[in-house]
């Protein structure tokens, strides 16, 4: 039987512009190969997103191996300022450019080629099961949640997971990501008494308040790390008044903080300590200060074990590397999937995501492939 091309699989992936929340055709096209191959497929759509689920084996089992990705991507930009067209999958000296190269449909094409031929070639006493999701790259409200949440209506289990993000800083088998920071934003707005700048005592200047805030928050140290993490990062990331002249003291300011955070924290610690903070500097400047949290997800940290140490025996078989353990870089939708079973990242090389002329190289794609099925291969010896 011919294998699966995963870099042939990728190409077409990319063809789809599946711009979030836009499914593109990709998971169409996803659910076809696969139901082809005899997995059972779900489409769990949610809102505006598009979801897949999909089994090969009898959910019964009590070994289940399950891979998680997506396939939605940023928008492309300025498209002028790419060399290749975004969503035409050149290959050009055994480079591969496209929106999505990297992030994250190679990875997604990586795994679904690997569990293709493996069930195929080798059928495992077990199951394989993949979700995949449109809204990583956006909100994430109706993405990998969608799918857990009809996981847990169906009766349908993981016993781990593997998120197919590009994980490796510099070359392939570098890093294996065993947990995430959390990440919090929280919006200000100050509120004072607009007047004329001459007269600044028939006023109350937000930005005064403002100032201070910013400052008591900017210079705080949150902790100094942990184990396996870094210290958390609180940055400032605007600071707006709106106001075009330069004799009016303006009635309103606005900010936001972004916090990454480690398992020292939780969400809630950081947003009481952000209002006790707030609370303060409106008493001592009588200001109004109204705050708003989003908290996009908490740090975990799945401990090394088992599944880190299957993972890297398979990158280091593969590569001949040995792989760091990382908890560096932003969110994935692991953050979802470990509340479900434990879970950890592999993933290609990921320079180049997110920019202009995103791309890969095709030769890491099959690196990929070999590395994935390696997993399944070990999992169910």
């Amino acid at each position: 039987m011919t294998a699966t091309d995963p870099v042939q699989l990728t190409a077409d992936l990319i063809r789809c512009p599946s711009v979030t929340p836009q499914e593109g055709g990709a998971l169409t096209l996803l659910e076809r190969i696969l139901t082809e191959a005899g997995f059972s497929c779900t489409r769990v759509d949610r809102g505006e997103v598009s979801n897949l689920f999909a089994r090969w084996g009898d959910k019964a089992h009590a070994r289940t191996f399950g891979f998680n990705g997506h396939t939605d991507v940023v928008p492309v930009g300025d498209e002028a300022a790419w060399t290749h067209d975004p969503f035409a999958a050149e290959i050009i000296d055994g480079v591969m450019y496209g929106r999505g190269a990297t992030d994250m449909k190679s990875g997604v094409a990586a795994f679904a080629a690997a569990a293709i031929d493996f069930v195929r070639d080798t059928p495992p006493d077990g199951s394989i099961v993949l979700t995949i999701t449109g809204d990583e790259e956006g909100d994430a409200v109706d993405g990998t949640t969608a799918l857990l949440d009809y996981m847990e209506q169906a009766g349908e289990q993981m016993s781990v997971c593997l998120v197919g993000e590009p994980t490796c800083p510099n070359h392939m088998g570098e890093m294996i990501k065993i947990g995430r920071r959390g990440s919090m934003t929280a919006w200000f707005t100050v509120t004072g008494v607009q007047g004329h700048s001459a007269y600044p005592h028939r006023a109350n200047n937000p930005l005064n308040g403002m100032a201070r805030l910013m400052d008591h928050l900017g210079s705080h140290t949150l902790d100094e790390g942990s184990e396996h993490f870094d210290a958390s990062t609180l940055a400032i990331v605007t600071i707006d008044t709106g106001n075009p002249a330069t004799n009016v003291i303006p009635a309103q300011a606005r900010a936001a903080v972004n916090i990454r955070f480690n398992e020292l924290h939780s969400g809630a610690s950081l947003t009481k300590w952000l209002q006790t903070e707030a609370d303060r500097v409106a008493d001592d400047f009588g200001l109004n200060i109204d705050m708003k949290v989003q908290i996009s997800g908490e740090s975990f940290i799945t401990p090394p074990g088992d599944l880190s140490a299957l993972v890297s025996k398979a990158v280091q078989t593969e590569t001949n590397q040995v792989p760091e353990l990382s908890t560096t870089g932003g969110t994935s939708d692991a953050r979802f999937v470990k509340s479900h079973c434990p879970v950890v990242e592999f993933g290609l090389v990921g320079k180049t995501m997110h920019q202009v002329d995103e791309c890969v190289d095709i030769a890491q794609i099959h690196q990929l492939k070999s590395i994935y099925t390696r997993i399944l291969s070990d999992y169910f010896a």
